[in-house]
This record gives structure tokens, sequence and C-alpha cells, in this order.
């Protein structure tokens, strides 16, 4: 079309599916080469789809919620020249078909803000927006609902507030809400369903004594502190992994039907939670490389970005390994961890907690009390079997037990 450049869809999508989250720009507003103009949400990364030309959104024609293919023209802008010749935008028929194609309001906040809207009860047009912009975020939705508590619970006794509206029930049935799949869930829970249905899952526990680690943690976190990084116990078990690896190779690889691919590069993905909003696995890329700190930096700025939403594509892509931390939230084991597909297995490291343990002391069995944490190795038992994954899993142990001082 003379004038009219395409918005394409990124080729090389980073996720199992993708839909469009919502546009930053309205048909008829003026964009800049590389402006942000719509974003795009997969199971695990949000992405701004920058203008590819400077000019006018003259088309939107993917709506917010609907599904992305790699490629796909996702709308068109208008060259300022053609814009120029172009019929009179103040024209009824210009005007009813620019009304036409701007997105409904809704899809100018996040999923997580219209999840938090529906949940709530609060109007997000209500809420003062703290993010880029002036955007209304969750935190600012979660702060509205605390403030709204707060003003109820100061009320003087005997003076309620309205109560919302339910609807008439008959007897025995339950009271339930209904509140839709945000698109990084439903593609999620393809990615576990496929992951499930393509490889069979077997899981192998051991447990671990970080009392090494907390000693060494103990005199280095200061001077990792004094250089700007936070030294956490993450930084270790990624270490370990890497030590893992040279001893069973094999755990680090992908399988195919005619053959197993072992990947040189030790590309370690760490899960990382999103509150209510689902999970993120960004990549720790050639591991084998770093240093202790050098995977401590990694690890702070790539949790960081992904707690504010400013990960890249890159910054998901490319991982052999995954590591889910599940004891940061309480568990002491997840079994099976389902395996971040098309990689070959996953660990589970569960809560680190004081427990009591038999150790040798000049050759007397004595009553110990030591920090431990069940940790579990996940495989696709097509591409391992119970000898590697034991044998990975004795030298991670081992790793981390034996850390110098």
């Amino acid at each position: 079309m003379a004038g009219l450049i395409d918005v394409l869809a990124p080729e090389d999508q980073e996720g199992s599916r993708a839909v469009v989250r919502n546009w930053l720009k309205a048909v008829g507003e003026t964009v800049l080469l590389d402006d942000p103009l719509v974003e795009l949400e997969t199971d695990k990364v949000t992405q701004e789809i920058p203008a590819p030309v400077t000019g006018i959104l003259d088309e939107i024609l993917m709506q917010g919620g609907e599904k992305v293919e790699p490629g796909a023209v996702l709308g068109r802008i208008r060259l300022e020249d053609s814009a120029s010749a172009a019929v009179a935008p103040a024209s009824p028929a210009a005007l009813e078909k620019e009304a036409a194609q701007v997105p409904p309001q809704a899809t100018h906040y996040s999923p997580a803000v219209r999840r938090a809207a529906e949940e709530y009860g609060i109007d997000p047009a209500t809420v003062t927006g703290t993010g880029k912009g002036g955007r209304v975020t969750r935190a600012d939705m979660d702060a509205a609902r605390e403030a709204a508590l707060a003003a109820s619970r100061s009320r003087p006794a005997g003076v309620s507030s309205p109560s919302p509206t339910r609807m008439e029930k008959t007897v025995g049935e339950a009271r339930a809400r209904s509140i839709k799949h945000s698109p990084m869930r439903l593609a999620i829970a393809e990615h576990m369903q496929m992951s499930i249905a393509t490889a069979p899952h077997v899981t192998a526990v051991f447990e671990a004594d970080f009392s090494a680690v907390m000693r060494h943690r103990e005199n280095n976190k200061a001077a990792f502190a004094a250089s700007g990084v936070p030294l956490s116990y993450t930084a270790y078990v990624v270490a370990a992994c890497v030590s893992a690896m040279k001893a069973v190779p094999a755990v680090n690889s992908r399988w195919f039907e005619d053959r197993l691919e072992i990947f040189e590069d030790v590309n370690i993905g760490i899960g990382t939670a999103l509150g209510n909003d689902g999970l993120v696995v960004p990549v720790i890329h050639e591991a084998q490389n770093l240093s202790l700190s050098g995977i401590a930096a990694r690890l702070q700025d790539l949790t960081t970005r992904a707690r504010t939403n400013a990960l890249t594509p890159a910054d998901m892509r490319g991982g052999t390994f995954t590591i889910s931390n599940h004891g940061v939230s309480g568990s002491l084991l997840a079994a099976p961890i389902v395996i971040n597909q098309p990689q070959s297995a996953i660990l589970g490291v569960g809560k680190l907690e004081k427990r009591v343990v038999v150790r040798e002391a000049d050759g007397v069995d004595t009553i110990q009390i030591r920090p431990m944490a069940y940790v579990s190795l996940t495989i696709d038992h097509r591409a391992l079997d119970g000898h590697q994954t034991n044998a990975w899993l004795a030298r991670f142990v081992e790793t981390l037990e034996s850390w110098p001082q």
C-alpha cells in the first residue's frame, strides 16, 4: 500500500505464544522512529515493539488480547509525506474510522492492573499512577486497596461502608467469582502441559548442608556489598551447577529423536516469580566462564529487571538448564518440577532451615544442628538415567558442602 509501512511482530518471538497486550499510541497520533508503539506479552516476557518509521499511526489491525503469530502485521503507519496528501482527517468518515480503530481504554492498563481492578472493585482511572509516563501499576492498585481498607477500619462503630451486590444463589451453591486468565498464565499452562506430554519426568532428591556456604557468605558479603553486588545463596547454587555439569555434561543437553545434543555453554535460567502474574526465566549466559562475583552481579541485574518488567527477549533466550528456587516461598520439596522444554533437566532448591543431623566427630557419632535444604533434579528420562542424575546431584552437593573458606 503506497505510503503505508507495516508494523510487524518479531520473527524470533520469545515464548510459546504471544498476544497483544496494549497499544501505546492511538490511531491518528504522530509517532517517531523507534518510539514504543505496542506491547506484546508471552509466557516469558513483555516486549515493546518500536515504530519502524516516523509518521502517523493509520491502522490498528490487532487489538488487545488477540493472539499474534511471528511476522504478523499489527498495524500500519502512514509516512508523513503521504499523510499530508491524504484526505482531510476531519471528515466524518475518517473520524468514524479512527474511532472504530482506537482500542478500548481498558487495554491501556496491564493485565495485572485489570485483574486487580476486577478483584478489588477499584477503577484504575481513579488511581494516581507511579509508573513510566504516569501509568497505573499493580503496586498502585494494591496501595489503593490498602488505603480503602485502612479508611474502612478507621470508621466509627456502627458506621458501615456499602457492601458489594452479590448474586442470589440457591441453597448449597458455593459463591465464586471469575478472573479471566492473563495471556501469560495461558501461555505458561500451554508450555507446562506440553512438557509433561513430551517428556517422562523422574525426580531424585538429595539433602545439602549449607554450613560452608553460610560461613563463606558471612565472611564476604560486606566486601561484595561495598562493590554494589549483593551475595545471595542463589549465586552459590549457580556456581555449584557449573561444577556438576563438568562431572555429568549430559545433564546440560537437549533430546532429539536421533541424538542427544550436549551444550558447550552452561546457560542457566533462574525461575523468577512475578507474584500473581506468573513467572519468567531470565538466563545467565556462559555461566561456566563467570566467577562467584560475576554470577552474583548477573543475578542482581536480571532479577531486578525481571521485577520491573525491563527484560529483553535476549535475556530470556538460549537457556540450557533451569533452577527453580521454590524454597524462597517456603516449600521444603516440590516434585516433579516441570522441565523447561526443550531442556533435559531442572534443579529444585527447597527451603533452607536448621535441622538436627548426625555427624561423626573424632570417630564418634554426634547430634548437630546444621542449615540444610532438600535439592532435587527432575530429568527427562529419555535423555538421562538414574546413575547420571545421582552423580550430578552428588557433585552439586559436594561443591556446596566443601566450599573453600
